[in-house]
């Protein structure tokens, strides 16, 4: 019997901060610009928020120790007024998030985007799931939202003028944009162990109650749920346990269980869900919130 897996990567120990630097209605300008523009080395220039959104997806797959000179490499090339900066960071720890929203504040003046990117799967069956792997799931997939919750939307909503910085910008309304990028494993169940199922949907659950919670804030909240997507994972050390490995890649899955199973006939790759991303945190999103937005190339 084949599975459909549900397959993200795990970044437990760093945290990619998106600035915008600039109103709404400019960075919406910018990116229309960019997003109909020419091609820049074999793919669509992307505007400095979409850029981020890439490497995000990038970060996602790879893991962020491998991928950060890279990373400020291309985006020095694409977009030289935005910066990725890697950053110690414990997802589920209260005190690292405080830490953090501090520190972006005191250097930039403004927090506009804040991306939620961690996760474990667990064990693939309840027979081997403990109530501390149980735990440790919950502590991984549905912390990060609910500090996010709890603690962007107040940094968000502080102003500020123009800052010595590199395409800074007055933010004077309070606005914002939470990403949680979760799984569809928030919405049904059979895409691995009970585990991550639970923990998938507390994620979603926080992005549900943000809605009333952020009514009058002015920031939004949406989550994205990847499907299957190849994030070019060999599997000779993969922990089938769950608990110490990346998440499985979609070559699990044959090519032919893949045309059987997914609507667009194949996995999807990690720069899909990134751009996806980058239009949650972008103002082409503005009247959207409380949204599920499922990337799975119609498997569900």
């Amino acid at each position: 019997m084949t599975h459909r897996l549900d397959t993200r990567a795990l970044i437990s120990s760093h945290v990619a901060v998106i600035q915008t630097h600039r109103a709404e209605a400019e960075a919406e300008a910018e990116a229309k610009a960019r997003w109909y523009g020419t091609e820049t080395s074999g793919r669509r220039a992307l505007s400095s928020l979409e850029n981020v959104a890439y490497w995000i997806g990038m970060w996602a797959a790879q893991g962020a120790a491998d991928t950060t000179v890279v990373a400020l490499k291309h985006t020095a090339q694409l977009a030289s007024t935005t910066k990725i900066i890697s950053y110690p960071f414990s997802p589920s720890a209260e005190d690292s998030t405080l830490s953090l929203i501090d520190e972006i504040l005191n250097t930039w003046g403004r927090l506009d985007v804040w991306v939620c990117i961690s996760g474990f799967l667990g064990p693939p069956s309840i027979t081997n799931t403990t109530p501390a792997d149980l735990q440790k799931c919950f502590e991984a997939n549905t912390f990060a939202p609910f500090f996010a919750l709890k603690y962007a939307p107040p940094a968000m909503g502080k102003l500020c003028e123009k800052r010595n910085y590199p395409n800074a910008d007055v933010k004077d309304i309070k606005y914002g944009s939470i990403v949680v990028v979760g799984s569809v494993a928030s919405s049904y169940g059979g895409c691995w162990g009970p585990c991550y199922t639970m923990s998938s949907h507390a994620a979603l659950g926080a992005v549900r109650s943000g809605v009333a919670v952020l009514k009058g804030t002015g920031v939004r909240i949406n989550c994205i749920s990847p499907g299957q997507i190849d994030v070019g994972v060999d599997l000779s050390s993969f922990d089938m346990r769950g608990m110490t490995a990346h998440l499985p890649p979609a070559s699990m899955q044959s090519k032919e269980s893949q045309r059987s199973t997914i609507g667009l006939e194949r996995a999807g790759l990690p720069t899909e869900v990134a751009r996806v991303a980058g239009f949650l945190a972008s103002g082409f999103s503005s009247y959207i919130t409380g949204a599920d937005l499922v990337v799975d190339g119609g498997a569900s």
